[in-house]
């Protein structure tokens, strides 16, 4: 064979495989590249998104947080007024129970100096008729004399 033949077939060859190769073999590899790319890029894509939606809960989550830390120092300084009312409260009731009892022991003291006057009375006034019987040496009829006694008991 000679060298010029040899290389023109050479050349057809190489140019059929080079077709063979665009039409049937190229394809499916581009194809492929091209889904892998577009599954590469979505990837991205969804990366991107969730980095953005995670800043976004990641406020959320703060705002929340600052939220709930000012609710429960609200609540806190509610319970610490509604704990200092209570005390209030219950310092005015027992301040009035304890008026109530003063008041009631003053009472019963004045009753019962009252009772003390009017037995001294009664025990002054028995001394008195008794001295007058001895004075007089005769016995003083108590029917008689309760006006009497009645007047001295009101002048003592």
């Amino acid at each position: 064979m000679n060298i010029n033949a040899t290389l023109f077939l050479q050349a057809i060859v190489f140019a059929i495989l080079v077709w063979f190769t665009m039409r049937y073999i190229w394809p499916p590899i581009t194809k492929a590249l091209d889904e892998r790319a577009q599954k590469i890029a979505d990837g991205l894509a969804a990366a991107d998104k969730a980095k953005s939606e995670l800043a976004t809960a990641n406020k959320r989550v703060d705002e929340q947080l600052s939220q709930a830390r000012t609710e429960t120092t609200k609540q806190l300084a509610d319970a610490e007024k509604r704990g200092l009312a209570i005390v209030e409260d219950a310092k005015k009731r027992a301040e009035e129970e304890g008026a109530k009892i003063v008041a009631a022991a003053k009472a019963e003291a004045e009753q019962q100096t009252v009772r003390a006057r009017e037995a001294l009375r009664e025990q002054v006034a028995a001394l008195a008729v008794k001295g007058a019987e001895q004075i007089l040496q005769r016995e003083v009829n108590a029917s008689v004399h309760a006006e009497l006694l009645g007047r001295l008991k009101t002048e003592l």
